[in-house]
């Protein structure tokens, strides 16, 4: 998206400087941790738009390695059946994770590449929780014992998680607490759509034991919303929070989006100081990725109402200055979180952890996906379940697991899968625990990827010495497109326009 404006006036010395102040709000706890801060010194004064255009490329995000692309056929679920019955012989297991999708929603955004079915009739959920009932029940076989069924994390996504009544809600916790165990203590979360909830169904969530919240804002400017199709007002997500605060949830999300139709750098800088009003503990900044051959939605919106490259740049390079002055400790690509919140304090420790979620707090977690569409990780196996409500449907009813495809990760697989999250998570690579933890020479075993990286080394994005690789203040910006450097399956297919920018 901004490599292909070549005349673009881009501030790239604001950028600079604004990703600046990322590394001076973590220039404490890195010296907390005795690591070298040289390796930052080393730095250009400046991103030019020609390095802009040259790494701006489409890439992955890295929720997995290999990404789910590259999932192949699984009928039935056979290696999904075989990773949980491993699982359920291990004493070291830890509590699972749990996705439910819900892919409920009552009206359409344009923006929006998620996998969702839009309605009105609120008879499809009752049919979905039976079908959710049947799932939970075909698994319950190969999850092993009480122990082995804990559960630490729920999240609710979607769609609309909230599309579902209060009553809808109650039965689908109902028959996951049927089927598992959750401790004591577990974080439940839960994505809301502003307009769908009021003061009371947020009591209701919190009865249920909901401790997160995830609100989507993406721009509050009316303008802009009018364009995607979802008119929520500034006011309604700002009572909404004063009472999620006042119930007692833990933690308080918002997503927003830049580069959608209608914005402007001066608008969406309205939209950002709305937001720090709030103060939410966690923030999601995303780059709007148009790709309406592949997403219909997006077809319904008008191409001329984009921003420009370098009106992208500036929301971009204005939303993480007014971030880091508001206090927000950057966590990787595109999520900040206050200090004190669970995910800024795991980044300083080293513990910053990434999966199908986005980053989370807890290492060695298996990730057991339900509903249509949802992803699994159990070990060295992932697992997709199919994507339309019919198949989805189908599957069930012929009595087998509704998996569409997956994969079983080889060793290769797995070196890179360390690699490329120590590099998202940490922005950092070492050379002798990596070499130690998998048995090989790094620097002989990634040659062509090293070599591969030299490009962004000789741009100062990445730093590299005797002890490994080290990204830059700068190249934090470019982190996927280094990222990419060490995906064999990527680089053998040369298939990039698949995916959205790194910006």
């Amino acid at each position: 998206m901004l490599g292909g404006d070549t005349t673009a006036r881009i501030r790239v010395v604001d950028i600079f400087q604004c990703v600046n102040l990322i590394w001076v709000k973590h220039g404490s706890s890195r010296e907390e941790e005795n690591e070298p801060m040289n390796a930052y010194s080393t730095m250009n004064d400046e991103i030019s738009p020609r390095l802009m255009q040259r790494f701006d490329i489409p890439g992955p995000r890295y929720t997995s390695y290999p990404t789910a692309d590259r999932f192949l056929p699984d009928a039935q679920g056979e290696h999904l059946i075989s990773a949980l019955r491993s699982r359920a012989t291990s004493a070291e297991a830890m509590p699972l994770s749990l996705y439910v999708h819900l892919p409920f929603c009552e009206s359409v955004c344009y923006y929006c590449a998620c996998n969702k079915v839009i309605t009105k009739d609120h008879g499809k959920v009752d049919d979905y929780l039976r079908y959710l009932d049947r799932e939970t029940a075909l698994l319950q076989p190969h999850l092993g014992d009480a122990h082995h069924r804990q559960v630490g994390q729920l999240h609710l996504g979607g769609g609309s998680p909230t599309f579902l009544d209060d009553g809808e809600l109650t039965r689908l916790m109902g028959l996951l607490r049927e089927r598992f165990h959750f401790v004591e203590g577990a974080e439940l979360s839960i994505e809301i759509d502003p307009r769908t909830v009021n003061t009371e169904r947020l009591v209701h969530l919190r009865h249920l034991g909901f401790s997160r919240v995830s609100f989507g804002v993406q721009d509050f400017d009316p303008d802009v919303q009018q364009a995607v199709h979802r008119v929520q007002p500034f006011e309604q997500v700002e009572a909404l929070v004063r009472d999620v605060r006042r119930l007692g949830f833990e933690s308080i999300n918002l997503d927003l989006i830049y580069g959608l139709p209608r914005q402007t750098s001066e608008s969406f800088r309205r939209t950002v100081e709305r937001v720090l009003s709030i103060e939410p503990d966690r923030l999601a900044l995303y780059a709007y990725a148009h790709l309406p051959a592949r997403f219909k939605p997006q077809r319904r919106i008008e191409a001329a109402e984009l921003p420009r490259a370098d009106d992208k740049v500036a929301m971009l390079d204005q939303a993480i200055r007014a971030f880091m002055r508001h206090g927000y400790d950057y966590i990787g690509m595109d999520h900040f979180a206050l200090p004190d919140d669970q995910l800024a304090q795991v980044k300083r420790q080293g513990r910053l952890q990434r999966n199908f979620q986005g980053y989370h707090a807890h290492a060695g977690v298996d990730l057991l996906g339900l509903g249509v569409s949802s992803i699994s990780q159990i070990g060295v196996v992932y697992s997709q379940s199919l994507k339309t409500l019919p198949d989805y449907y189908a599957a069930l009813d012929a009595g087998h697991l509704p998996v569409e495809r997956g994969l079983t990760l080889d060793d290769d697989d797995r070196l890179r899968r360390d690699v490329i999250m120590a590099l998202m998570c940490q922005g950092r690579l070492n050379f002798e625990q990596i070499g130690q933890r998998h048995r090989i020479d790094v620097e002989h075993y990634f040659a062509d990827a090293l070599a591969r990286l030299q490009e962004f080394e000789r741009e100062g994005l990445v730093i590299r010495s005797w002890a490994g690789l080290e990204v830059s203040r700068t190249g934090w910006f470019f982190v996927r497109a280094m990222a990419m450097c060490f995906d064999k399956h990527l680089n053998l297919h040369h298939d990039h326009q698949r995916f959205s920018k790194v910006l």
